[in-house]
């Protein structure tokens, strides 16, 4: 397995030859481009992880391809560029456009292999970083100490151990994502990539350029699927996916390759496919909502999440787990639950299963007062989760006092949380609910600040 996929840019044979073997003695993949022309050919041929560019070349200088590259979503991967005749200023400038570092020639191969490897985990971590703040539920694995978990624990890592498609169904809330983050963390592409699609919050109009990424002259914006290449791609709410995307996702499948918008030339993929849904995909074929074929290509694997009402005897732990997260990541105070609240927590339904039990504790450390969480407290929180928008007077809660616009938005955004919650956190079954067009609602939910991509798993 490589390392990574690195671009050395340099008019200079000898220097791009040699560069070129030390990295792949390293471990690297190394492609090479002789000109700035070369490497937009190369960039449109296959996104690559690191770019080493020279400054001074005979067609373009590596500064107006560095200022080409970062026109729009900004650059795509670390740029180090490299010159034997650099000043401060093309330093400076280089810098205000992105590049990672400089390295100035004669090159030190100690100093390159520092750099490249430095740049490549700056990356990582990165791309780590806002998969973590994305995702629902950050937990190492699927939490629970009942025979039920320990053998979906078990039954993911075998999965794991081979690269095959997986499909992974459950209720809303239930924990998809994390045993799709667990089944990746325990295969041999664990170093790879990990990128997640939130289906449910793409637009159809958005969501080939978002998949598959765009060309426009020289301008290339790579999607998420050559994002995930080497690596793992997860689908989330995959049921949500438009008719149009999914046939052009069948194709990728079946090719092992794509065009991107715009494009001329298909590009090369590999990636492992993890998908999860809160419908009953076959119910979704006969219904003619979703393709026959691309249902069997996915569910190579099928993989079944629980509900929190079939292991309620791991409540106490999922109870003390969120409590912790809540106080060291957001400094929320600490209190414990009691006996008695924790035996009423067990016997709770969870219709809203982990998710459901999350909102609640995160809402008890917040408005609750007090070392201890008694059972009245419980019910009190309960009782606002099946009435989250209303009261036994039929409106006694709603904002009165306030100007008639804020008091309106104050109940579409609980109005709209409530129904997103309820639909397991699909932006297009919510937009058929409320009766609204998706792109509209897209604007609402903006506007009103409702995470809308936090949900469904």
């Amino acid at each position: 397995m490589s390392s990574g996929h690195i671009l050395v840019v340099d008019d200079e044979p000898d220097i791009r030859n040699l560069v070129k073997e030390i990295l792949e003695d390293e471990g690297f993949e190394v492609s090479i481009a002789e000109s700035g022309e070369a490497a937009r050919q190369a960039r449109r041929k296959r996104r690559p992880d690191l770019i080493l560019l020279d400054i001074w070349m005979d067609d373009v200088d590596g500064i107006t391809l560095l200022r080409e590259w970062s026109e729009g979503s900004g650059l795509p991967c670390p740029v180090v560029i490299m010159s034997g005749h650099g000043t401060v200023e093309t330093a400076v400038e280089a810098t205000r456009l992105g590049a990672y570092d400089f390295i100035e020639k004669p090159i030190s191969l100690a100093k390159l292999l520092l750099v490249v490897n430095r740049a490549l985990e700056s990356e990582k971590l990165q791309q780590e970083n806002q998969g973590l703040k994305r995702q629902a539920l950050p937990v190492a694995e699927p939490a629970g100490k009942s025979d039920v978990m320990q053998s979906l624990r078990q039954q993911a890592q075998r999965i794991a151990q081979h690269n095959t498609w997986v499909l992974v169904s459950g209720e809303p809330g239930s924990g998809k994502e994390v045993v799709a983050r667990y089944i990746h963390a325990h295969s041999n592409l664990r170093d790879q990539p990990f990128v997640e699609v939130a289906v449910g919050s793409m637009s159809p109009e958005h969501s080939a350029a978002e998949l598959f990424g765009s060309e426009e002259g020289n301008n290339i914006t790579y999607g998420r699927l050559e994002q995930a290449n080497s690596g793992t791609l997860l689908l989330g709410n995959i049921s949500d996916m438009d008719m149009q995307t999914q046939s052009r996702l069948l194709s990728v499948f079946q090719t092992h390759s794509f065009l991107r918008m715009g494009g001329t030339e298909p590009v090369p993929v590999d990636i492992r496919v993890i998908a999860t849904t809160s419908d009953d995909l076959e119910e979704a074929v006969k219904a003619g909502r979703f393709r026959e074929d691309l249902y069997y290509h996915l569910n190579v694997v099928p993989l079944t999440v629980p509900p929190l009402r079939e292991h309620s005897e791991d409540v106490p732990e999922l109870l003390n787990y969120y409590v912790d997260r809540f106080v060291v990541q957001e400094n929320l105070p600490y209190r414990e639950f009691s006996i008695a609240a924790q035996n009423r927590l067990r016997n709770y339904g969870w219709p809203g299963n982990i998710r459901e039990l999350k909102n609640l504790v995160q809402r008890l450390l917040i408005l609750g007062q007090g070392p201890v969480i008694e059972v009245e407290e419980v019910e009190g929180a309960l009782q606002h989760e099946r009435t989250p928008a209303s009261s036994d007077e039929g409106g006694a809660d709603l904002p009165l006092d306030l100007p008639l616009r804020e008091a309106r938005e104050q109940f579409e955004k609980v109005y709209l949380e409530h129904q997103l919650q309820e639909v397991g956190g699909s932006v297009g079954k919510l937009a058929k609910r409320v009766g609204m067009e998706r792109t509209h609602l897209y604007r609402k939910l903006r506007g009103l600040g409702i995470d809308f991509k936090k949900g469904g798993d």
